[in-house]
């Protein structure tokens, strides 16, 4: 079902559902278009990219894992692609069913109306497809048959027999879970992770929309200090040091709808980098710090920073673990420390997570949190975490393990 939005001619308000998007409504009828659009995200870490969801203020539809499905109009897919900082991408929900066998597939996918979304010029396939406990689960079989239904039911609709396919781009992506059918046309392109910002990386490097989310389940705010005594490329500081400047994400990159001329007007795309340009506080005084030993990495990291807009804000220095220090109270440690997966790797671990353990104690009531795979890090560390949590991290299962300071006094 798509939800409208509709303005009459004397200023009187409805609200109502349609099962499809009509195109050809009466001229009385000033009409935005409302469709579903899914986020997905990091398994476990849909609670965060919910509250970003509802923050921006759009309804959420669905939260299922690894993704949440909301309502938006046009405008919505611009702002949802420059300002999430935890989605991996925006779907444009196109439909949803039930397939056991090809057949169905085929026949299912060409009910949908693809033209009200591809037009005659538009380049169009099934980029990616996945199968979880479904009767169908060959994802270039899947892939084939719908692009083949696809294009039946573009010929019966443009009247034309073949399709340059020399316009737009319009991927699709398809999910099936338990025989459900899950389609949606891909508006990002490159996934959302990528910011734009870090053309150098380090070893092991956490991306930039995980990143975001964890610091985000932690009370840190722009007032209080973070330090990453494992910051690598620089990750985890630059994307605090975004959040305190209230740069958004998508600022600074390219989306596939942008060539959407037929769903998106650009003028939209205009007014949403207009709309987070505005928002930009860069001249705030924080004390976010990245911590490496490393001297390459620190340049690295320096770098990105830079290319982020975010430099003034983060101190880099090359420094040990073991020589983590700070003279105030109530900071952070966020960080990424080295999970072990190499042999030779793991040997090195004990010593190391129980000198951060050692230098977190030397902080006075400060918290710490970090993810890691590595089963004996709370071990070594030396405390028991207060709360931790199964996160994926690729296809590695990973715990965010948070050990909670006290709280700072009220201010008067």
């Amino acid at each position: 079902m798509v939800r409208f939005r509709t303005e009459v001619k004397g200023g009187v308000k409805l609200n109502f559902t349609l099962p499809l998007i009509y195109s050809k409504i009466s001229k009385e009828v000033k009409i935005m278009r409302y469709m579903e659009l899914i986020a997905p995200c990091h398994f476990g870490l849909e609670s965060v990219l919910k509250r970003e969801i509802l923050d921006l203020g759009y309804d959420i539809s669905k939260v299922e894992d690894g993704r949440v499905t909301f309502l938006g109009d046009a405008e919505a897919i611009c702002r949802a692609n420059i300002f999430l900082r935890t989605a991996e991408r925006i779907l444009l929900k196109v439909g949803e069913f039930k397939a056991v066998t090809f057949d169905e597939l085929f026949e299912k996918t060409k009910t949908l109306p693809w033209e009200e979304y591809i037009p005659a010029d538009g380049k169009f396939w099934v980029t990616k497809a996945a199968s979880v406990k479904s009767k169908l689960y060959s994802p270039s079989d899947i892939q084939s048959i719908m692009k083949k239904a696809m294009v039946e039911r573009l010929k019966s609709k443009y009247h034309q027999e073949w399709f340059d396919e020399d316009g737009a781009s319009y991927p699709v992506r398809v999910f099936l879970m338990k025989d459900v059918v899950t389609i949606g046309i891909d508006t990002s392109g490159v996934s959302l992770h990528k910011r734009g910002y870090r053309q150098m990386t380090a070893k092991a490097p956490i991306t930039e929309t995980l990143a975001a989310a964890l610091i985000m389940l932690t009370p840190w705010r722009r007032e209080r200090i973070l330090v990453d005594p494992f910051c690598g490329s620089g990750t985890f500081p630059i994307e605090a040091a975004m959040m305190a400047a209230n740069i958004a994400p998508g600022m600074n990159r390219s989306f596939t709808a942008e060539g959407w001329t037929n769903l998106i007007p650009r003028k939209l795309w205009y007014d949403t980098v207009e709309e987070a340009q505005e928002l930009i506080e860069d001249d705030i005084v924080v004390d976010i710090q990245g911590y490496d030993i490393d001297p390459e990495v620190i340049k690295a990291a320096r770098k990105n920073a830079e290319d982020a807009g975010v430099a003034h804000l983060i101190h880099f220095q090359q420094r040990a673990v073991s020589e983590l220090r700070h003279p105030k109270k109530y900071g952070f440690i966020i960080t990424n420390p080295p999970y072990g997966e190499r042999l030779e790797e793991k040997a090195a671990l004990p010593k190391l997570y129980r000198e951060l353990g050692e230098s977190y104690q030397k902080l006075d009531s400060w918290s710490a949190y970090m993810i890691t795979s590595y089963e004996d890090a709370e071990r070594y560390f030396g405390k028991k975490a207060d709360k931790n949590r199964k996160i994926y991290n690729g296809m590695i299962k990973t715990y965010f393990y948070q050990f909670m300071g006290p709280k700072p006094p009220k201010r008067t």
